[in-house]
């Protein structure tokens, strides 16, 4: 009973992914050589060759069904008469688009110089950093735990074990709840601050290129050739450091969604303005 209590614990221990606390999902295989990768039901498998003294009786085929007959009609559906197309009017001929003046950017090499998505990568990746450390000492205590009990085991009663047993999975489910919750606010404090960083970024792409009379502008990684003089991403990156140095984080202890549902969510304009508390969902 413990053993396979013990096997149930470690189970429920691989769901939590410390990392990114995402849950794979199963891949079925094949035990079979010749069929790896595919799963061959038996009913479909191959039978078992007959002796060779014994002569197989030979199966009659079935009749093909009649032309007219209602089986043959349901195989072959009729073809059902669409209704008529209507005729699309003419199009009123209009001025042609100006010639275009393309300029190119990169948005990775905008963010890798910004130094409002440095601020959120330092602070966000701390609190992973902090987030997968309380995993793997939770983690720690479990085994522990399971270790400890199974040393008592012998002197313990079947309902204590369970009792044992019960309680540590307990642990394990609140556990598990806590750092989902914890990995989540992390994610959407990460939304937060990006979605500050987006919404600055494509203002200032359209005024740097409305500045250089640019009607066009390409993703660099896009293009095969291009000249460097037609490359505004160090100019943006310098204009967005400008504008937005810093963004708003939520503060760790502070779940994004009740700070919204709360209408308190500070703007780019109010960042520096401390946000009012608001307790985490559990």
């Amino acid at each position: 009973m413990l053993r396979k209590s013990g096997i149930r614990l470690l189970a429920a221990t691989a769901l939590l992914g410390w990392g990114t606390l995402i849950v794979p999902g199963a891949h079925a295989q094949s035990a079979g050589g010749g069929n790896a990768g595919w799963f061959v039901p038996k009913a479909s498998q191959p039978a078992a060759h007959a002796p060779q003294h014994e002569a197989a009786a030979p199966v009659p085929l079935p009749a093909a069904p009649a032309a007219d007959s209602e089986e043959a009609q349901s195989q072959n559906p009729p073809i059902l008469p669409l209704p008529p197309v209507p005729k699309a009017p003419d199009v009123a001929k209009s001025a042609p688009p100006p010639a275009p003046i393309i300029g190119v950017i990169s948005v990775p090499d905008v963010m890798r110089l910004s130094s409002a998505a440095q601020q959120a990568e330092r602070v966000l990746g701390a609190r992973r950093d902090d987030l997968a450390h309380d995993a793997q000492k939770e983690q720690a205590g479990w085994r522990d735990e399971q270790q400890k009990l199974q040393g008592q085991a012998r002197t313990m009663s079947s309902d204590q074990i369970q009792a044992s047993e019960r309680k540590l999975q307990e642990r394990v489910i609140a556990a598990q709840k806590d750092f989902r919750n914890r990995n989540r606010i992390i994610q959407e404090a990460a939304q937060v601050s990006l979605g500050q960083i987006e919404r600055e970024l494509v203002q200032i792409i359209r005024q740097v290129a409305a500045s250089r009379g640019m009607n066009l502008v390409l993703h660099r990684e896009q293009v095969a050739l291009s000249q460097e003089s037609l490359d505004i991403t160090q100019q943006v990156a310098s204009e967005l450091n400008a504008v937005l140095p810093t963004v708003f984080i939520p503060a760790a202890d502070v779940d994004p969604e009740v700070l919204a549902k709360s209408g308190t969510m500070p703007t780019t304009a109010d960042a520096n303005t401390p946000a009012p508390a608001a307790p985490a969902k559990h």
